[in-house]
């Protein structure tokens, strides 16, 4: 492993496996743009938070697949004991193919179709429903099929709006005042609710907010007699520069494990506890290589324009998220004041006035923390093609998803005659 590219990304990039000689031959070997992920960090951070919580009797994890979908990260994930969280039967499906039971994915859908719930049963998923007039329909047509509920405890949380899901004005979840309706509708229908689920929002830094959060969810489960389980959601924040803060999941986890001890003690019944971490387990794993085509200079900026744009990766541009940007073709150059931005016909900005090392046309520049929600968030925008990926594993590195051809475009058109 090499040591450093600048002193102040040491600690950061060592956290990461970051080997600049390694990535400069995946990028000659695949070409670029390449998304590569390391399998070692992704393992190191299941294990972390495995171990935060092992005072308690049962955990389990369900990647967050939404993050990153690729089958072969699906079957590490499977590989390491986790389980599957999906948002929609098309994830479910990808998590049978990757060699996921039935029930070890969870189904979480928000504003689907009540056809859509049903194909879920039919494939034994375990389901998380959000909503009293399913959740009725639901009681009222499968009563007898385990069910968990999704409860909103209005409490504004994340790092940004778009990653705030669990305020009173949000779409996801059921009110935590009306649960006392929830509560009829099960009795009524005598429906089966072997679950409990929150999830207040993503970039969670305030282990004081999500306890908050858990008090309510525990209220909630008190009321109901035969739970299993517990799922707390996720939303861990990972750093994303060098001194940026992360959520400190050793002190949530010794604060959370003894609170659902002591509730599960009470509760007279051994409960799993459960979580869905996503970009907590694979951001840091990945690194986005892009090469620079073109520097031009302005009365004001110097632009390193990159062969990718927000086709590719979207979060600068949509979140206003920070990614690191290093310049791996000549880590030890002058450093300048760039503005990297992308090919696409529209303002595509990943990073405004960075210092980075000197940057020549040619050069491979490398983002971090590019493991979640970036090729996932990948589309065909200006008809450029998504780039490949590879899966790094000890000392080899595998193809995983080829770059597309404009076949890959056409697949799906329907020729007419005019």
């Amino acid at each position: 492993m090499e040591i450093a590219i600048f002193a102040v990304h040491l600690n950061f990039l060592d956290k990461m496996n970051f080997d600049r000689q390694r990535l400069l031959q995946m990028a000659e070997k695949y070409g670029t743009p390449l998304y590569v992920y390391d399998a070692e960090v992704m393992g190191v951070q299941y294990e972390r938070m495995l171990n935060a919580f092992s005072s308690v009797k049962k955990v389990k994890l369900n990647y967050a697949c939404k993050a990153n979908t690729n089958l072969n990260i699906l079957k590490y994930f499977k590989s390491l004991g986790a389980g599957l969280d999906t948002v929609s039967i098309q994830e479910a499906e990808l998590g049978l193919k990757a060699g996921f039971e039935n029930q070890e994915i969870i189904y979480t859908p928000n504003g689907v179709s009540f056809e859509e719930i049903k194909q879920a049963v039919d494939l034994g998923l375990k389901i998380n429903i959000d909503n009293l007039t399913i959740l009725e329909r639901f009681g009222q047509e499968f009563p007898g099929y385990p069910v968990c509920i999704r409860i909103n405890p209005h409490i504004m949380a994340g790092g940004n709006e778009n990653i705030s899901v669990g305020h009173i004005d949000s779409k996801f979840g059921i009110s935590i005042h009306q649960f006392p309706l929830a509560k009829r509708v099960i009795e009524n229908t005598g429906l089966r609710v072997n679950g409990l689920h929150m999830h207040t929002g993503s970039d969670i830094l305030d282990v004081d907010v999500f306890l908050q959060g858990a008090e309510i969810l525990f209220d909630v489960a008190a009321e109901l007699k035969d739970l299993e389980y517990l799922d707390f959601g996720s939303g861990f924040k990972v750093p994303y520069y060098q001194g940026a803060d992360e959520t400190d999941i050793e002190y949530l986890g010794e604060r959370l494990g003894h609170r659902f001890n002591r509730f599960a003690d009470k509760y007279k019944k051994e409960l799993t506890l459960m979580f869905e971490p996503g970009k907590y387990l694979v951001s840091q794993s990945g690194f986005f290589l892009a090469s620079v085509n073109v520097i031009k200079q302005t009365t004001s900026t110097v632009f390193a324009s990159v062969d990718s744009g927000f086709n590719h990766l979207i979060r600068p541009m949509f979140y206003n998220a920070h990614h690191e940007i290093i310049n791996i073709s000549n880590p030890e150059g002058r450093p300048r004041y760039y503005t990297v931005v992308g090919y696409i016909c529209e303002t595509d900005t990943f990073g405004s006035n960075r210092k980075i090392s000197e940057i020549h046309e040619g050069d491979v520049l490398c983002f971090l923390n590019a493991g979640a929600y970036c090729f996932s968030m990948a589309s065909n925008y200006n008809s450029r093609f998504k780039p490949a990926e590879v899966l790094w594993v000890g000392n080899e590195d595998y193809l995983i998803r080829r770059k597309e051809n404009l076949e890959d475009l056409l697949v799906s058109t329907v020729e007419i005659s005019i």
